[in-house]
């Protein structure tokens, strides 16, 4: 039986992230993956947000993204748009980039870190013990793994051989996606509980609201005469589909993100309406929440215990997305009272405070874990600063690319001594003189000391004195 430290049920963004990052950490990991390709038959989502955009950033990889999609505005809220240009990140927009490229382009560096991917191949199902993971395979072979991480989406045959339960609501709306040739090319806009517009190479992409709730068959062409038919009176000749797929406003949660050897990412662990495009950006951040924490775990670096802060981190950014998707799809109806409802809402984004908050919200800007009380910055993401350091300029993230953990000291040199984590923190003396400001909250008190996660996140702050850095250093990092 062949074993690894870690199998991933599930090549789509979320796992592909993740062995991205256990990669970086030095740690063995295979993906599981049913599709032969990369290649996608629909498109999904069609863009990242600001968070994301700096996760891979982090990483030193996003140049990639960016020469492929269209950096723009795209934080929106019940069709309400929403600018981000003044919020206080290097990456204050999102970007046009449909899934298919996304995972193109993240496959082409997983191929350069060398990540084994088994295709044609699915998990099907597992048994656990105190040392491992058995994982079944649907060609009726197995593996073995210190860890089972299923990313497969949200029919999990993980989750569900795992006995989760994937608590929520029930779906109230079914749409039908698509993307096709027309005769005669319709208005662009919103309606019918979706809209119409521009796809690639010539297509029109269609997203409509059909009638047929509980169907189970699959959704077909004439479907889409039908369904533009019911919104604009014709079908515009419309022929040769590209894909056609169709989704619902199911909105569920896992119940616990890890049960003994076995995780959940991604849809695996949380499905809601696509409105506001945060799905796959929760995925792939839940990859680098968790990737870090695993692979000290499976090295032996951190105990088991470090695993629970991945539930209790996560679990909470997703049930919020789950309870803003669940408030769009409400304002998002089409009848009087609803569109008057919306309007009221238009005009208290429009004001700044309000903007702010939603706008962080769904860029993912304004995560804040909770690791108790101190400075603002404690628990959010670091913010991209140009250091000045004795070798010359240097950006924060750029100390981030080898996914290590970083103590950046800003006051005078020597002033901490972290030999017995040296192998696994790196120490940057360095100064920096422009403002500290955050997402949402503004301009904060700068830190003479910050240390920071793999995922960006602040683990410490200085403010003078090394009073909680080694407590900090033990659980994050592991022992001295």
């Amino acid at each position: 039986m062949t074993e690894h430290s870690v199998v991933i049920a599930g090549g789509g963004p979320t796992g592909m992230m993740l062995a991205a990052e256990l990669t970086l950490a030095r740690t063995d990991v295979l993906i599981v993956e049913r599709r032969a390709s990369f290649k996608l038959e629909s498109s999904r989502s069609r863009g990242l947000h600001s968070r994301t955009i700096e996760v891979l950033d982090q990483r030193g990889v996003v140049d990639r993204f960016l020469a492929e999609g269209k950096a723009m505005q795209v934080q929106a809220f019940a069709g309400i748009p929403m600018d981000i240009s003044d919020f206080p990140t290097r990456h204050n927009y999102g970007m046009a980039l449909l899934q298919s490229h996304f995972e193109r382009i993240l496959a082409g560096w997983l191929d350069e870190l060398g990540v084994p991917i088994l295709r044609e191949r699915e998990v099907t199902g597992f048994t656990q013990d105190d040392s491992g993971v058995d994982v079944a395979l649907s060609d009726g072979t197995s593996l073995r793994a210190q860890y089972l991480v299923g990313c497969d989406g949200g029919r999990s045959a993980v989750r569900k051989a795992a006995g989760i339960d994937f608590a929520g609501w029930d779906p109230t709306t079914r749409w039908i996606i698509a993307e096709v040739e027309m005769e005669e090319v319709p208005e662009f806009g919103l309606r019918g509980g979706g809209g119409i517009g521009p796809a690639e190479d010539g297509r029109v992409g269609v997203t409509l609201i059909v009638p047929d709730l509980d169907r189970t068959d699959e959704t077909t062409l004439q479907d889409v005469r039908d369904a533009l038919i019911r919104v604009d009176g014709k079908d515009y000749g419309v022929h040769s589909p590209h894909w056609i797929s169709s989704f619902t406003d199911m909105t569920r949660q896992a119940v616990a993100y890890r049960g003994g050897r076995v995780l959940l990412a991604g849809d695996a662990a949380h499905v809601h309406a696509p409105v506001g495009g945060q799905g796959l950006n929760i995925g792939v951040q839940d990859a680098v929440n968790l990737g870090w924490k695993l692979a000290q775990v499976v090295n032996a670096t951190s105990p088991v215990s470090l695993l629970d802060t991945y539930h209790a981190e996560r679990h909470p950014v997703a049930a919020r997305v789950l309870q803003n998707t669940m408030a769009q799809r409400a304002v998002g109806a089409n009848d009087e009272r609803t569109v008057a409802l919306r309007g009221i809402l238009a005009e208290v984004l429009t004001m700044d405070q309000p903007r702010k908050h939603i706008a962080g919200m769904i860029s993912g800007l304004d995560v804040a874990y909770d690791l108790g009380a101190g400075h603002p910055l404690l628990g959010r993401r670091m913010p991209d600063l140009d250091l000045v350091t004795a070798s010359g300029p240097l950006r924060v993230f750029t100390l981030l690319h080898d996914a290590r953990p970083v103590l950046i000291n800003l006051a005078e040199p020597g002033g901490f001594d972290i030999t017995p984590w040296a192998d696994r923190v790196q120490l940057i003396n360095a100064e920096y003189a422009g403002l500290w400001e955050l997402p949402v909250l503004g301009a904060v008190s700068a830190p003479t000391a910050v240390l920071i996660r793999p995922d960006g996140h602040v683990a410490w702050v200085g403010d003078g004195t090394d009073t909680g850095l080694r407590d900090a250093m033990t659980t994050w990092f592991g022992s001295p």
